[in-house]
């Protein structure tokens, strides 16, 4: 492909977000007097994937998510604490610090002057914004599109549209989508009618009913898969 329009996801993808939510959740807990045990940190995750998973189905609501996903995890685990109160220091913990995906940053070095590379997010636009900034890699961007300030989130084919009618030049036939989540990455790029690339660092089993075009284990994989379209 000689100058695709690649569209990269954040979390995961580029930054470790996995790092930085388990290190948000652990001061959450200790500074509430919870205990951040192994089963509670391991737990979290699982129950704000699926709270994150409803929204992309259109179930829920942004704020039904951010607040319920806490609500939910300290109902499991007996704990009488504000879903409202937690998730609002949570995120407050969120903007501190960054972790790179290992090649990210070499990635996004390399795909300059090559290729014409944007930032998609579902997540919250004050937090990525302040990951971003700490990390000191906005530029490395033409556009960011963050779902809280487009109005509609990934992986509906309105919030592709939104972002595709911004960019100069756009050629639906030239445009990639890179991430780790089947349900809004490469979901996503099924939507929009784009090539998609599911970043799968975990060898995690695949899903029948969302396939994706290619799957990389590494970033630095990404960028001899765009020479050879």
């Amino acid at each position: 492909m000689k100058e695709a329009f690649v569209f990269l996801d954040l979390d995961n993808t580029i930054l470790d977000f996995s790092m930085a939510e388990r290190t948000a959740l652990t001061r959450m807990l200790s500074e509430r007097g919870i205990e951040p045990t192994e089963e509670r940190l391991a737990r979290y995750p699982v129950i704000n994937i699926r709270f994150w998973e409803k929204l992309e189905e259109g179930l829920l609501t942004r704020e039904e998510v951010l607040v319920g996903r806490f609500e939910a995890f300290f109902a499991e685990q007996g704990l009488a604490v504000s879903g409202r109160e937690a998730c609002e220091r949570y995120e407050s913990l969120l903007h501190e610090g960054h972790w790179f995906m290992p090649g990210a940053q070499e990635l996004l070095q390399a795909l300059q002057g090559r290729h014409r590379v944007f930032l998609v997010s579902n997540g919250l636009a004050s937090v990525q914004e302040s990951r971003m900034e700490s990390a000191g890699i906005k530029d490395c961007f033409e556009k960011i599109f963050i779902s809280e300030l487009i109005g509609c989130d990934k992986p509906s084919r309105e919030f592709f549209e939104r972002c595709f009618a911004q960019i100069p030049g756009f050629e639906r036939s030239r445009a990639i989508i890179v991430g780790d989540s089947l349900t809004s990455d490469i979901r996503g790029g099924v939507n929009a009618g784009i090539l998609s690339c599911w970043y799968n660092p975990k060898g995690l089993p695949g899903r029948e009913d969302i396939v994706p075009d290619y799957e990389i284990r590494h970033l630095d994989e990404l960028l001899p898969l765009l020479e050879s379209l």
